[in-house]
């Protein structure tokens, strides 16, 4: 049984597809649960903390994503309204996504790095992971790491880890752990996946990032949490570990590190 550590059920590149029945198709192929992931906590939020509510072994974060750090209504949420809205239900397992995005760069930086300290001062309150968006902004992203790791304790995840080794061992370092998307699986993903065989076995985790970077043999098509289990058998197969082995730790990782999911 695989879980998938990411992905975002109610985004509009569902077409249609109501996150109910993306549900009933991940627990059909043998999915125990996934995260969906908070983008915008203004307005996005509320949908995603519903979804989570209704579904047994359906979790969901509380975040502002890099490319949204500059819209007024979220520089206007502050730390204590993420700290009050995280401790208020149990199917907020995580503070996220959040991070620096210098590839697209939507938001100014200054801006994207206030609320990403933001994010990570609300995970110190609440004892949350922080779910990281990391891309073009290597450096950036270990230093604030590392920073804030030295001035109190920091826990989560490098999501859809796409970035070089250097950023991978600082967050390895500082006890995050590293979660891997459909692009692992692609034919050009050497270095990729160079650093996957890297991972300690107890820092791995999975995830589709749907309905973004379906995994082969799906490439290009719309990603779902279903298809998470092509992604974690093709690294077990690149980690030369047994399949149910390789699903029972990552399983084991993910309710370790997001140790507020109760599964139902």
């Amino acid at each position: 049984m695989w879980i998938d550590s990411h992905c975002h059920l109610n985004h509009s590149r569902f077409e249609g597809t109501a996150p109910e029945d993306i549900i009933a198709d991940f627990k059909e192929n043998q999915i125990n649960g996934c995260v969906t992931i908070s983008c915008r906590i203004s307005d996005e939020f509320p949908e995603i903390l519903k979804i989570a509510q209704k579904h047994d072994n359906v979790w969901c974060t509380i975040g502002t994503h890099p490319h949204d750090a500059g819209a007024p209504k979220e520089q206007a949420v502050t730390c204590e309204d993420i700290i009050h809205k995280a401790n208020a239900d149990p199917n907020i397992v995580g503070i996220g996504e959040s991070g620096l995005d210098y590839y697209y760069d939507y938001a100014p930086r200054d801006l994207q790095e206030a609320s990403f300290r933001k994010h990570i001062r609300a995970c110190k309150e609440t004892d949350l992971p922080l779910v990281v968006h990391a891309r073009d902004a290597d450096d950036d992203i270990a230093k604030i790491l590392q920073e804030e790791a030295e001035e109190g304790t920091l826990k989560g995840v490098i999501h859809c880890f796409s970035s070089g080794e250097a950023l991978a061992m600082a967050a390895l370092n500082i006890g995050f752990y590293i979660s891997f998307s459909g692009i692992v699986t692609f034919k050009n993903a050497t270095a990729l996946q160079d650093i996957a065989k890297k991972v300690p076995a107890g820092k791995i985790l999975i995830e589709t990032d749907a309905p973004f970077l379906a995994p082969a043999p799906y490439r290009g098509q719309t990603n779902k949490p279903s298809y998470v289990k092509h992604t974690g058998e093709f690294l077990a197969d690149l980690r030369g570990e047994d399949v149910k082995t390789f699903a029972r730790q990552t399983t084991e990782n993910f309710y370790t590190l997001f140790n507020k999911a109760k599964p139902a």
